[in-house]
């Protein structure tokens, strides 16, 4: 049995876990201050996070972070790597890789996006069957 993601064998990914869009019908509902700016996050998955983002850096950097979830009061801190810069039409995309989690966000990230995978998911899907979509490989 292949236990490998399909994305794997794609050339120059990185991705292990699978990334969910970060809205909820249709709005955006997870946003990460980096900077002193609060930006709405595009795609968010246990390793990483991507926003919209004006212009590429110059060089790759460390940021620290504050995440949130819409609805929710608490916030996940920590530090990610600034990963690739996607061009876009208006802008482009920052992809970021978690480096570290204060406290138990590693533990708090996996429940948001288990809460997040149901609300948003088309069928009827449980919490296990929820958690494992997040803590398994991705799916594309």
């Amino acid at each position: 049995m292949n236990k490998n993601s399909p994305a794997d064998g794609l050339p120059g990914e990185r991705r292990k876990r699978q990334r969910f869009v970060a809205r909820r019908w249709g709005n955006v509902c997870f946003w990460v201050v980096i900077d002193g700016a609060r930006l709405p996050v595009n795609d968010l998955s246990l390793e990483g996070f991507s926003v919209p983002f004006g212009a590429p850096l110059i060089e790759p950097r460390q940021v620290s972070f504050e995440l949130s979830l819409d609805g929710i009061p608490e916030r996940i801190f920590g530090v990610a790597d600034t990963m690739n810069f996607t061009v876009g039409t208006d802008g482009g995309l920052l992809g970021c890789r978690f480096v570290s989690f204060e406290g138990d966000g590693a533990i708090r990230l996996h429940d948001w996006l288990t809460v997040h995978v149901i609300a948003t998911a088309t069928v009827r899907i449980s919490e296990r069957e929820a958690a494992e979509i997040v803590s398994g490989p991705s799916l594309i």
